[in-house]
């Protein structure tokens, strides 16, 4: 390369620089609202279009369920399905496996995820929020695996999980939501809604959270009055 196009070189990069990008994901500041009514309305509309695409995600798979049935041995997809929806398939129908599916694969209220994301972020404002994108509050329990809680008991291993984007954490509460056994009474009330054909609402759900948090029914009533403020219920009658 000539002197000049050296110049050339150096003088278009001097005026055009060369941009960067990350990949990572980043997280809103929260925290400089100093309106409430602003903090809020900010996460709400931060945080809706990631329920409501795990929500689509979970719908896509209900329909393949409705429409099909497994066969055995079990095809990949449907493999993948009740691994994922932790359902043991031996000395079951493919018919119980459909069944025990549509039970557990489904949406989860956005007015619900919406107030337990506020509630267990503190706004998004959390350390967990911030350097882990976890939301819910979710642990996991290998060494490495998150973030070690402050007041972390001695004795204990637990840590607070730890995800790529905000996106993951969401699916992940869902799909503790759908599976976890502690949560059975959460997806009766919702089979009971869909048998009746009544809207899917989060405070008709959040009874079956008992075993989300210590606080147990306190926390229910919590949330309860979070969707009920912020009028969180719209969400769930959109079509």
């Amino acid at each position: 390369m000539n002197l000049f196009l050296k110049k050339l070189l150096l003088i278009w990069l001097f005026v055009f620089p060369i941009q960067t990008y990350s990949a990572t994901p980043s997280l809103p500041d929260f925290s400089q609202y100093k309106d409430v009514k602003e903090k809020k309305k900010a996460f709400f509309q931060w945080m809706l279009p990631k329920i409501e695409k795990a929500n689509q995600d979970i719908l896509q798979e209900r329909a393949f369920i409705e429409r099909s049935t497994p066969k055995k041995p079990l095809s990949a997809k449907w493999q993948a399905l009740v691994e994922k929806y932790r359902i043991d398939p031996k000395n079951k129908s493919p018919q119980q496996i459909k069944s025990l599916l549509l039970r557990r694969v489904d949406i989860i209220p956005p007015s619900l995820a919406l107030a337990q994301a506020a509630n267990e972020s503190s706004w998004g404002t959390s350390r967990f929020a911030k350097k882990a994108f976890n939301f819910y509050g979710q642990w996991c329990f290998t060494q490495g695996c998150g973030l070690v809680p402050n007041q972390r008991s001695a004795g204990l291993k637990h840590e607070v999980r730890k995800f790529e984007n905000p996106t993951a954490s969401v699916k992940s509460y869902m799909r503790n939501l759908n599976s976890h056994p502690s949560f059975k009474a959460l997806r009766d009330i919702r089979l009971s809604l869909r048998k009746a054909n009544q809207p899917l609402e989060g405070k008709a759900l959040s009874a079956g959270l008992l075993s989300y948090s210590e606080r147990k029914q306190d926390y229910i009533k919590e949330l309860n009055a979070m969707i009920r403020v912020n009028k969180l219920s719209k969400y769930d009658l959109k079509p």
